[in-house]
């Protein structure tokens, strides 16, 4: 697992297309990826967007032929290390499938509107998901690393 690279944008959009997750504010929110390779070909990623002690944790998929190895575990594992490591004090995410998984991983439902308020000015908030999403957080102060 790394972080990913200018060249790895144009595949990771393509795979985040190709499972139905927004892609249109990526050049303007500047995510950080963390992405898995196998040959060389990008088969997961996610990302970060911080919003000061918080981030957004975005745009977590997997290649559908590469699905139930774990290797989603394994993406937000790396993230949440990272935003450890960055002095992030809570993820907070929105999804529309996935909720069960990421519950699995520790996260919990709340109300959209309790989700930091610089964060619900973000593309992501405002407009790319729908406010049928579920909307999860974590805190990172009272979890192990």
């Amino acid at each position: 697992m790394s972080r990913a690279s200018a060249e790895d944008l144009t595949a990771i959009r393509a795979l985040l297309e190709r499972s139905g997750l927004p892609t249109s504010d990526l050049e303007s929110a500047r995510p950080e990826f963390a992405v898995i390779r196998e040959c060389g070909r990008v088969i997961a990623a996610g990302a970060l967007q911080r919003f000061g002690s918080s981030a957004l944790l975005r745009s977590v998929v997997v290649a559908p032929e590469h699905r139930g190895r774990g290797l989603g575990r394994a993406i937000v594992g790396e993230l949440e290390r990272a935003a450890r490591t960055a002095q992030v004090r809570e993820l907070v995410l929105l999804t529309q499938s996935a909720a069960d998984f990421f519950a699995r991983a520790g996260y919990r439902v709340i109300e959209r509107s309790s989700a930091p308020h610089d964060m619900q000015g973000s593309e992501e908030f405002r407009s790319l998901c729908p406010s049928s999403a579920t909307c999860m957080a974590k805190s990172l102060t009272d979890s192990p690393g």
